[in-house]
């Protein structure tokens, strides 16, 4: 058996789907990671998990550029007898659903990491986002959502068919994240680095640099805030998007007293070093950073939106607040900024929350139970191998 994980980039399939790979590997199928290449390819590989290249695939908004990913797409897949493709939104999820089933893949299955429109946005691109998932949607033998919201809009838009869809949910190493397992010396080591000093309030927050995210006002809330506090940004740039941070405002931003750390692999010592966590993104699936600061016990801000909710219980583990209001950022971040007991209860919250909700063996077994279901119910459960059946002898 043959299962294929089809994304945008190489950083998807290390990051995001690295647990749901080598479950494939692990069981003896061979398993495929399709995206354009990148930085990550050789521990991919070196993993057992054979990259095949799409070289015309980004991130950035290009017909040209996906009509062609979606032609080596499918040359790709003629060749590699698949048994199980599944694919990743936005734009695989489309042509990968829709190529994958022409091409006569046994099991098409897709996740959808949230849907690329918000009830905010104007209804001709809701039209657009929702028509094209519905149309995709009807080539796949299950939708898989990471967040309960999209789900319920999907069947209730009828985007998709009850009897096809599953609540998937999103996870993380929950052992990797656990603040218990981190060196008390590496907060010390890491803030020094930073120019933290004892009684500063580390505020941490992770994503591309894209306004999508919220960085203009979080920028402009890092304004009103006092010496005390610190901004910490862990990510990328994206310069293909459409919505790239401008260098004069991440210089701006710097020159306030901002920190910017780039792309980094030592994330559960940097959630060590933060007080408090904030993601004031527009849209969201199901933010694995937010995941990753709740388990390291760090009370989240987020902003009030389908995936953020997720995470976030409000006034528990932390605080909702709206899109876009540079105010109320940086009045969420100075109400647990100045209250360290609720600060320590929140902490406790998240860690709790994490445990309960984000383990990611839990989202592995769905994903691998769906396999299983598609399998059997095509008559093709002589496939599914052994180490993936319960409770085999």
């Amino acid at each position: 058996m043959a299962v294929a994980h089809l994304t945008t980039v190489d950083l998807s399939l290390r990051l995001l789907l690295w647990p749901q790979l080598l479950a494939v590997v692990e069981s003896g199928a061979k398993a495929y990671g399709i995206s354009s290449a990148g930085p990550w390819v050789s521990e991919l590989e070196s993993a057992g998990v054979r990259h095949v290249e799409l070289r015309s695939s980004t991130r950035g908004v290009s017909l040209l550029s996906d009509l062609r990913a979606s032609f080596q797409f499918w040359r790709e897949i003629r060749r590699l007898s698949l048994t199980i493709l599944h694919t990743h939104n936005p734009k695989p999820g489309i042509y990968g659903r829709i190529l994958g089933r022409l091409a006569g893949i046994p099991v098409v299955v897709n996740t959808l990491h949230g849907f690329y429109a918000t009830e905010t946005d104007p209804l001709l691109k809701r039209l657009a986002v929702y028509g094209l998932e519905a149309i995709a949607a009807r080539f796949s033998d299950v939708e898989l959502h990471q967040n309960v919201e999209d789900l319920e809009l999907a069947r209730r838009l009828r985007i998709v068919r009850p009897d096809r869809s599953r609540l998937l949910g999103n996870g993380i190493d929950l052992v990797r994240f656990d603040r218990r397992n981190v060196d008390p010396a590496v907060r010390q080591r890491v803030r020094d680095g930073i120019g933290a000093g004892d009684d500063a309030i580390v505020v941490g927050t992770v994503g591309r640099l894209v306004a999508e995210k919220g960085f203009p006002e979080l920028f402009e809330a890092a304004e009103q805030l006092g010496e005390r506090y610190l901004i910490a940004v862990i990510g990328p740039v994206d310069p293909d998007k459409p919505d790239a941070l401008p260098s004069e405002m991440v210089d701006r931003a710097e020159r306030g007293g901002v920190r910017f750390l780039g792309m980094r692999k030592d994330m559960e010592d940097l959630y060590s070093a933060m007080d408090v966590f904030i993601l004031p993104s527009h849209r969201e699936g199901f933010p694995r950073a937010a995941m990753e600061a709740a388990a390291m016990g760090l009370p989240v801000v987020a902003t009030d939106i389908r995936g953020c909710r997720q995470v976030v219980e409000h006034g528990v583990n932390g605080l909702l607040i709206p899109v876009n209001d540079p105010i109320a950022i940086s009045g969420a971040i100075r109400q647990l900024g100045e209250d360290p007991v609720t600060r320590d209860e929140m902490s406790r919250a998240s860690r709790e929350k994490a445990i309960a909700e984000f383990d990611e063996r839990k989202v592995v077994s769905i994903v691998i139970e769906t396999y299983c279901d598609v399998l059997l119910a095509k008559g093709l459960g002589h496939l599914i191998p052994r180490a993936w059946v319960v409770d085999a002898p």
